[in-house]
């Protein structure tokens, strides 16, 4: 039996996880947060909208996602067995789906009629706009107008289910802006809107209800690696852009001291001002976007520009509950450029037939460093929370691939 570690990650009554979290947002958004609050806390309790929850993640989302061992990848790295957690085989692409799928049948419940989003890489857009179809209601979803373009192909997947898809043009055009845009939208809209925030960042309740919706992830994989070999991993790595992945697989193990846990960050170019997105690297403890948390901001409180290869992970702010479960130091992190996450995004395509999300290689590129440090008893589950056909022409071009003539 694994040895239990006393590890508190529930936030208080104001939700804040130690001195991160709580909200920080105008006055007029204060009531529907403490609305949102109380309906959630009454859906989580209420075994029809769990069972509702529950036959959606089966029959249209396709849970439980396969752990899956990576066999030629472990024989590679000569070192621990390595799982994937197929978060990439759910309906839509990517873990974004298990929590929107959670948030629309609480927006039901409320008597919502529209759904508005942010998106970056396009992933939660995409699932965003799919469970609004699913359920009749309009959407809008804000995106940076840069990743606009690096994610065309998920633009018009949304278009295509019926949302509207709003360019942000200001400021850097990612997903800062898109997440200033929707803000707007909700306090103007508030009335007959629900704001499906797509990670585990923003104003209390968010970050928890994020974090619960994800848990799935982690609570499939403890089962499955229990049932394969009878016996807890020895780490657990995800990639952390606000974090709701990394925080869905992690937080079932949190109390299990055996299991070790690295979330990776975007180091984009080098740890260079405004040439990355690791926030645990070059930030510091501020307010933005409704939370308390580390921010990549200069001296000034000035929200600093971040660059990553992937528009999922390219955010100045990380999840409220990661900065605190580092100050417990009971997860590590780390991060990976923009060349290493590349180099494993081919790795896996070539040597799994798999070709991962721009964010889940940031994973994988810290899995190909750590395997061969470990021994061959040793077992990792590396979370691969998407897959990346949204990629594919990004990828090509950088790694010089060309169409034949």
């Amino acid at each position: 039996m694994s040895q239990l570690v006393e590890t508190s990650s529930e936030p208080d009554s104001n939700g804040h996880f130690g001195p991160y979290g709580g909200r920080y947002v105008p006055e007029t958004l204060m009531h529907p947060l403490k609305q949102l609050e109380e309906e959630y806390f009454r859906a989580q309790n209420d075994a029809a909208f769990q069972q509702e929850l529950t036959y959606y993640l089966r029959e249209f989302v396709g849970r439980p996602t396969p752990l899956y061992l990576a066999e030629r990848l472990t024989q590679e790295l000569g070192g621990a067995k390595i799982y994937l957690k197929r978060e990439d085989l759910n309906h839509t692409g990517a873990h974004k789906i298990n929590n929107a799928m959670g948030q629309i049948l609480l927006a039901r419940r409320m008597g919502k009629t529209r759904i508005i989003a942010e998106t970056g890489a396009g992933q939660h857009g995409v699932a965003t706009a799919t469970v609004s179809a699913m359920f009749g209601m309009s959407c809008v979803i804000y995106m940076g107008a840069l990743d606009c373009q690096r994610q065309e192909l998920n633009v018009y997947r949304m278009k295509m289910l019926g949302a509207e898809v709003i360019p942000v043009k200001a400021g850097q055009q990612t997903l800062k802006e898109a997440v200033n845009e929707a803000m707007r939208d909700w306090v103007t809209h508030i009335r007959h809107t629900h704001y499906i925030l797509g990670t585990a960042y923003g104003a209390h309740p968010y970050p928890l209800m994020v974090r619960n919706f994800q848990r799935i992830i982690g609570v499939e994989a403890r089962a499955q690696i229990l049932e394969r070999e009878e016996r807890l991993p020895d780490w657990l790595v995800a990639c952390v852009g606000g974090g709701s992945n990394a925080i869905g697989l992690f937080h079932p193990f949190l109390e299990d001291a055996s299991v070790r846990m690295m979330g990776v960050e975007a180091g984009g170019l080098g740890l260079v001002p405004e040439k990355h997105a690791a926030r645990f690297q070059g930030g510091s403890l501020g307010v933005l976007q409704g939370t308390r948390s580390f921010i990549l901001q200069d001296e000034n409180g000035q929200i600093q520009a971040t660059h990553s290869v992937s528009a999922g992970l390219d955010y100045a702010a990380v999840g409220p509950e990661h900065a605190f479960l580092r100050d417990q130091k009971r997860v590590d992190y780390s991060h990976a450029s923009d060349e290493q996450a590349l180099d494993a995004f081919t790795r896996l395509a070539r040597m799994e037939g798999i070709i991962p999300a721009l964010e889940s290689a940031h994973a994988i590129a810290k899995v190909i460093q750590l395997a061969p440090t470990l021994g061959r008893d040793a077992l990792i589950i590396a979370n691969l929370s998407g897959r990346g056909d949204k990629d594919v022409a990004q990828v090509a071009d950088k790694i010089g691939l060309k169409m034949p003539r």
